[in-house]
């Protein structure tokens, strides 16, 4: 069985989560309840849960100061999280990325499952929990252009600078992130999710599989079908609909 304990301020909500958890995933078993800051830290470290669903909105409070406290207290997290929320869209963007698993109310109990069967594989490895680290700078400096992200793959949780990205490669339903100065690392989300994530830092869709950070382009080929020469001399493919719109993004950048 996997611990668990749920901190949210609605008896309603926990109590519908309880039913969910029972239906849609009985191998969490959980152990323990708190709805406040205060008495969620006291969960936390009494019980030492293998996995927290954690409410954003606490009535004294919210799910990161209780991240805060528990940091400065024990100098790291060693539970999985998994926040609940609204859409507060600053949160969710964060929380993808720091690589943290989320689930929106009401609560889908597809999503659940998605979330529990990911849990699972985390499980079996060790984590540094380095991601959580990672939201709680994001959040605390409260900037909405994120400078790290957290990729997750079977050998762990990897943080890295976004500026060093030099280009992403769809792979069926998995991205190959090809990164300055370290082995290409291949993790288990779509091209597409990224290309959402990326696209403010400077990255263009060039092609179906391609994703590339424009600061690392060195050459735009116009020849054979069109192509692009990128810093690490991998030749992409552009698609015939985005050779316009990497043309104007050229032209606009040679003129700034």
């Amino acid at each position: 069985m996997i611990t668990s304990i749920l901190i949210d301020d609605d008896d309603n909500l926990r109590s519908g989560m309880k039913g969910l958890l029972s239906i849609y995933a009985p191998e969490i078993s959980i152990v323990g309840e708190a709805d406040s800051v205060m008495t969620g830290i006291d969960a936390i470290t009494k019980y030492q849960p293998q996995v927290v669903f954690l409410d954003i909105q606490l009535n004294d409070g919210t799910g990161f100061d209780i991240l805060e406290q528990l940091a400065l207290k024990n100098g790291k997290m060693t539970s999985n999280i998994v926040f609940i929320t609204a859409h507060e869209q600053y949160a969710i963007k964060a929380f993808r990325f720091s690589a943290l698993d989320f689930l929106l109310k009401p609560v889908d109990p597809d999503e659940l499952q998605k979330v529990i069967e990911k849990i699972k594989g985390v499980l079996e490895k060790t984590d540094n929990y380095a991601h959580i680290d990672l939201l709680l700078e994001n959040i605390r400096k409260k900037v909405d252009h994120f400078k790290r992200i957290a990729l997750s793959n079977s050998d762990g949780m990897h943080l890295f600078e976004i500026s060093d990205i030099i280009r992403c490669e769809s792979e069926d339903n998995y991205t190959k992130f090809y990164i300055k100065n370290t082995k290409p690392i291949l993790i288990s989300k779509t091209l597409k999710e990224y290309e959402e994530l990326l696209t403010e830092h400077g990255f263009v869709r060039i092609h179906q599989s391609h994703l590339i950070n424009l600061a690392y382009l060195k050459s735009y080929i116009k020849k054979d079908g069109g192509y692009v020469v990128m810093a690490d001399n991998s030749n992409l493919p552009i698609a015939q609909r985005k050779k316009e719109q990497l043309q104007e993004i050229l032209i606009k950048q040679m003129g700034s």
